[in-house]
């Protein structure tokens, strides 16, 4: 664990508060009518702007497409307190943000702005909340990935990021009711796919109606049980990409009436959903995970990076893992990652190193965090894991010897768990300088409050009242 490195420059400090200023109010009226323009030629009538709080859950304002115009000017209120929402819609309190008193400004990015294929006459934009003065809201959550984006930029630093999405669908019912699933294929078995076909054919042509290129969708291991990636992108784009998905496929089955979760856990005793986070770290066009001498040919700054990026796992865990039934997921044998080391296409590993195949490697070498799941707020947890990269970079840092084989089956000791608990998880995040820094106060004590109240919340439930509490949640 880090004990104070700093996470930005000064140059890149300055660069990232910079990147998050709110653009003069006529740049914000012409970029609406613009937009107004290309939606209402897609037949739009509404946009849904959603932001994501501290629990995971996806909140929303939507507004006429007649109204754009005077959103992007002044934005639409959205009220403090949901930093402080926990999953089941109970409100905590925060020293720093939350309470019945005062007011933000969400205003929608509308580069990102997209109608959407399962909901004639609607579209989406992801949304920055600022305060009514125009400051940025220091506990918003997408403006904090994209502040250390911008220092990683600073620092002659790109990245690709993507969030690979698995979700659970069953047949449609009570809220109450346990899952009953409609289809009950081998796990990856090409039976599953023949019995959703259309399904899975209407969320493919919905994600490419929207312009999102998607890589391979494929059943998963528990029962009803899928996959979906996309292409990689910038990481904030990575973050507004995995909302889009969740809600596209939220739409689609809702249309063949199935409902789905994307719950960490759906089963007490199956093989929950992971939100596994991939990232390859640039500069000038090269990736940094590829040509160079470290180990399976990582350059210096990409081993760094990495090196970051393991040592902060624990404390990750509170940005990555949300929810307190993560940690059922979070359990060794089950490919999610439960152990803290890594190793070149070890999936017990919490850090997965991924060449690719000869050929393409420069192009796709990457890591993938799988110790993270669907709980959790993508932009907490891929601005989270940036700062945390940055900062092993800074302190040039080197990986630990890599790990081949189970974990589990490692003499004891020999390999360190990850936080089985949200407590163990909580203590190293409140020890982290490093994303103390980097998420700033409020956020930071926003996050803390939330995931200590939902810790409490759920300390004397059993296994299966957990699961039962959290699986239409998410």
């Amino acid at each position: 664990m880090t004990t104070g490195a700093t996470v930005h420059t000064a140059e890149a400090r300055k660069a990232a508060e910079a990147s998050v200023a709110l653009p003069p109010r006529a740049e914000r009226a012409a970029r609406a009518e613009a937009a107004t323009d290309r939606l209402r030629t897609a037949a739009v009538d509404a946009l849904a702007v959603t932001w994501v709080d501290n629990a995971g859950i996806t909140r929303v304002k939507a507004v006429p497409l007649g109204g754009l115009r005077h959103t992007a000017e002044w934005g639409v209120g959205t009220a403090p307190c949901f930093d402080v929402f926990l999953a089941d819609d109970a409100i905590t309190t925060s020293p720093l943000i939350g309470g019945p008193t005062g007011d933000l400004r969400l205003y929608p990015d509308l580069d990102r702005a997209v109608p959407l294929a399962a909901q004639p006459g609607w579209a989406w934009a992801p949304g920055e909340r600022y305060t009514q003065d125009g400051t940025p809201h220091p506990g918003c959550q997408r403006l904090f990935a994209r502040r250390t984006t911008a220092a990683a930029a600073a620092l002659g630093l790109s990245l690709k990021a993507g969030i690979e999405v698995e979700w659970v669908v069953a047949l449609d019912g009570p809220p109450a009711e346990e899952p009953r699933y409609p289809t009950h294929g081998p796990a990856y078995g090409m039976h599953r796919l023949t019995d959703l076909s259309d399904y899975l054919r209407d969320v493919l042509r919905a994600l490419g109606e929207q312009g999102l290129a998607v890589l391979q969708i494929h059943p998963e291991y528990a029962p009803g049980q899928f996959e979906v990636s996309v292409a990689p992108e910038g990481p904030v784009g990575a973050a507004d990409t995995s909302v889009l998905v969740r809600h596209t496929i939220r739409a689609v089955s809702a249309r063949h009436g199935l409902r789905v979760s994307f719950a960490p856990v759906v089963e007490t005793d199956g093989v929950g959903n992971g939100g596994h986070l991939h990232l390859s770290l640039w500069r000038e066009g090269r990736n940094l995970g590829h040509g160079g001498p470290g180990p399976h040919g990582l350059t210096p700054e990409a081993e760094g990076f990495l090196a970051g990026v393991l040592d902060e796992l624990p404390a990750l865990l509170v940005l990555g893992c949300s929810s307190p039934a993560g940690y059922l997921r979070l359990v060794p044998q089950h490919w999610a990652g439960a152990y803290r080391c890594w190793g070149l296409e070890n999936r017990e590993a919490a850090l997965r190193l991924v060449t690719g195949s000869t050929g393409e490697r420069a192009s796709a070498a990457n890591a993938e965090v799988k110790c993270f799941d669907a709980s959790a707020n993508p932009y907490l947890a891929v601005g989270g894991v940036i700062a945390a990269g940055l900062a092993g970079l800074a302190d040039g840092r080197r990986l630990p010897p890599e790990f081949t084989g189970d974990p589990a089956a490692a003499e004891p000791g020999t390999v360190p768990r990850l936080p089985t608990g949200p407590a163990e998880a909580l203590a190293a995040y409140e020890a982290s300088a490093v994303l103390r820094e980097a998420l700033g106060e409020p956020l930071y004590r926003a996050v803390a409050a939330v995931r200590r109240a939902e810790a409490e919340r759920y300390e004397a439930a059993g296994p299966e009242e957990l699961v039962a509490a959290t699986r239409w949640r998410y």
